[in-house]
Parts: structure tokens; sequence; C-alpha cells
């Protein structure tokens, strides 16, 4: 098969023939129709972040695709099946996923970084963790669900608690941002959305944002926030990674408010303690998506609660891929995908 290969960081991903994968008991091997371009993989690729399984990989972690192959004691697939791969596997039987949280598995094995991922015509994917995909969702379409949408589902709904009738602010509106923005909208929220590009201020109204703030260091964001939201919001997202928008965040904060940190950031943060304290906020971190949200989230893209095909930008062929990956490098659009065929 034909697959994008990473051999280390500051390089090229290299399209090479590969061997198929082959589906072990308890496994599906996945025709991939497409694959999300995630900043994870920039994480990899530019910044030297490790991946857990040394190169050569196949990255690539948020796929859609079709049953080609059905491995030993798996039921309730057959070859044919529409399905969406995951962007972590989860073990079932760590402290973490008894208590309902696989999403942080002690022992999560996640698609192109642990093992090899969707950047590829083919993949294999442990069966328990795949899940069907209604006729309703485009295919291609659908492999965004994997991560850049159902990360945001578990954030707002789930670490953030967003209830009808908060007032939410979030801060970067890229692929995952948007999805924030979206979500939190459709929950009843009124959303205030920030960025530092016009041309993101408007996908943002777009998806649901009633008031938005050009953001930037220096400029008194939070309270232009406050100034909109009678005070300061109930809970704010940080979906960029950056040490002065999250403290932006949490600034704009009213009393008793919630920080949901969405975006990976490895460098450290002063935030004010006196007020975290007095005040009794909250900071919060959130990661991926727990198995039992997937369903209904799919279940809201079938019923078109929440837009998906409008999230996707460019659409690149594998051969491609690099050009895909400096869209994202330069924030063109706002979701990028590698489709197969």
């Amino acid at each position: 098969m034909k697959a994008a290969v990473f051999y280390g960081p500051h390089q090229p991903l290299k399209i090479e023939t590969v061997a198929d994968p082959t589906p072990a008991a308890g496994e599906l091997l996945v025709k991939v129709a497409a694959c999300g371009l995630c900043h994870t993989d920039l994480h990899y690729i530019d910044h030297d972040v490790p991946t857990a399984k040394r190169p050569p990989l196949i990255l690539g972690h948020e796929a859609s695709g079709t049953v080609t192959a059905v491995g030993q004691d798996v039921k309730g697939f057959a070859v044919g099946d529409r399905v969406l791969v995951p962007a972590v596997f989860s073990c079932g039987e760590c402290r973490q996923c008894r208590r309902g949280r696989e999403n942080i598995c002690e022992r999560m094995v996640m698609p192109g970084n642990h093992v090899d991922g969707a950047y590829a015509e083919y993949m294999v994917a442990p069966a328990k963790d795949v899940l069907h995909l209604p006729d309703e969702i485009p295919l291609v379409d659908a492999c965004i669900i994997a991560d850049a949408v159902s990360t945001p589902y578990n954030a707002v709904k789930n670490r953030g608690q967003v209830r009808p009738g908060d007032t939410v602010a979030v801060f970067g509106c890229g692929g995952v941002g948007l999805n924030v923005v979206q979500i939190a909208a459709a929950s009843g929220a009124n959303v205030i959305a920030v960025d530092i590009s016009d041309e993101k201020l408007e996908h943002a109204r777009r998806f649901g944002a009633h008031a938005t703030v050009k953001g930037g260091e220096g400029k008194e964001v939070s309270k232009e926030i406050k100034r909109l939201s009678g005070g300061g919001v109930d809970i704010a997202f940080e979906a960029i990674g950056y040490p002065p928008t999250i403290v932006q965040a949490f600034d704009s904060l009213a009393r008793g408010g919630r920080l949901v940190q969405v975006g990976y950031c490895q460098h450290p943060v002063q935030l004010n303690v006196s007020r975290l304290m007095f005040f009794e906020m909250e900071v919060i971190g959130s990661l991926g998506c727990s198995p039992l949200d997937y369903l209904p989230l799919i279940d809201l893209v079938a019923r078109g609660r929440l837009k998906l095909s409008e999230l996707i930008s460019h659409r690149v062929p594998l051969d491609r891929i690099n050009e895909g990956l400096d869209y994202l490098r330069q924030g063109q659009g706002i979701r990028n995908i590698v489709v197969m065929d």
C-alpha cells in the first residue's frame, strides 16, 4: 500500500510503498477514506515532540473508512461497513477505563504515535474501539469527527459542563476552537469568540458566536470580554496552547468561573492564585473524548445539529500531504484533510 512515512523531525513525510497491515484477532482492517491533518502531527514534525514509537512511523489519527477484513473473534462488523476510527484506543481494564474515563487510559494507544496511523491506504484498529457511521454522514468528511469534533465535544459537555444560558469565551478559532464555538452554541450558551484573524472570527460567527473580540498580545482582551459579558464569562476555553492567551482566558472569567484548557502547551504559565482561591475558580484540562460520547456526537452530526462538511477547507490527495501540512502551518482554512481516493 501507499503511505506517508515519518522518519524524524524537520523532514517532510515520504510517500512510500509499504506492506499492507494484517488484522490480528479482535482487529479490523480498514480501507482509509480520509484522515484529518492535525497540529499534533506538526508537534512531531516541526517541534521535536517525540512519538511513543520511534520512527519510521505512519502518522495520522483522524480516520474514516470501510472495513475490508475482519479478524478472528470480531463480532458486529462485516466487510463493507462504513466506520470511524477514534483517535485513541483504550485498554478497558485500567483504573481510568473502569471509571469511564477511557480518554485518559493509563495504557492508551494512539494511532500515528504508538502504532502506525492513517496517512495510508489501509490501517488496522481494535474492533472494540471502532464505530459504525450512519449513511447520513459523508464518509470522507466523517474523519474529522475522530478528533477535531470529538475533542471539543468532550471539552464542552464534560469538562466545561456548559449549560443553556451560560456565557462562554473561546480563545482560538482554528479547527478545534470553531467546534468548541459551535458545540457550546448548540448547547444553549452565549459564545464570545477570540482570535487574531478577522477571517477566523467571521467563521466563528457563522458557527454560532454571538460576539467576537480581536485578540493579540498587549490588548485588553479580558476587559473587553468582561464588558461584553457583564462582568466575566462562566466558562473560558483556551484552544491554542499559548501562555499569554491562557492568562487572558483565566482573567476573562467571572467569580466562580471555569477555565478549560484544550490546547497543548509545554511551557509554564503563571496564574493569579489569590484570585483562584478567593473567587473559587477552576482550572481544568481536557483531552480527547470518551468512547461513551461518540454515539451521541455521531447522532448530532447525522441529524444536522452540528456542521461537518462546512469545516473542511482543503482536501488533498496522499501524494500532496506535505502541501496540506503547509496549509496547516500557515493557518489556511478551518480543517484540512487527506483523501485517499
